[in-house]
């Protein structure tokens, strides 16, 4: 490979990287079992600021992330082209227990892919969101209209991206 292979690294904005968030259902959230680094493939949905993930109370996932400093990963490779994405959201893991806010996520989603009871619902606030491109893969912010997807958080819903990483209060 020669140097006129190679494509500029940018910065996507806070406001897009979350509509490249949206537009995808399948990311990795990396997390810390047992005092080791664990990266888990999960189906998600990003909607009132967060993002979503079922798991099931069988799960040791639910019970890792509880409080935790989590990231999420999601991204489009195009490799033939050499273009591509990635966004990385930061956020403290929440276990959501309300019954109104369950009933609420299993009408709106995510829906599981995996079989089995999913009872157990995570939620990762925006609270830091970057993201970084390579070519032209994102160089129309239209290229995601998440904010035209029912369920999901667009750009112009979406007021703040920085909060502090501090784990929820009692």
């Amino acid at each position: 490979m020669s140097t006129s292979d190679t494509k500029p690294l940018a910065e996507i904005a806070p406001a897009q990287a979350i509509d490249l968030l949206a537009s995808r259902e399948v990311g990795r959230l990396v997390y810390t079992r047992r005092a080791l680094p664990a990266i888990t493939p999960v189906n998600y949905a990003v909607r009132e600021g967060a993002v979503w993930i079922w798991t099931a109370s069988t799960s040791s996932l639910a019970q890792a992330v509880r409080g935790a400093v989590v990231a999420f990963e999601v991204d489009e490779i195009d490799r033939e082209a050499r273009d591509g994405w990635s966004v990385v959201v930061l956020g403290v893991a929440e276990l959501v227990v309300a019954p109104y806010e369950l009933e609420q996520a299993r009408e709106l989603g995510p829906d599981p892919w995996v079989s089995g009871r999913r009872e157990h619902l995570v939620r990762i606030p925006l609270q830091v969101v970057t993201g970084r491109r390579i070519g032209a893969a994102v160089a129309d912010p239209a290229a995601a209209p998440a904010a035209a997807r029912p369920g999901r958080l667009g750009s112009a819903a979406w007021s703040g991206l920085s909060e502090p990483l501090a784990p929820a209060g009692p």
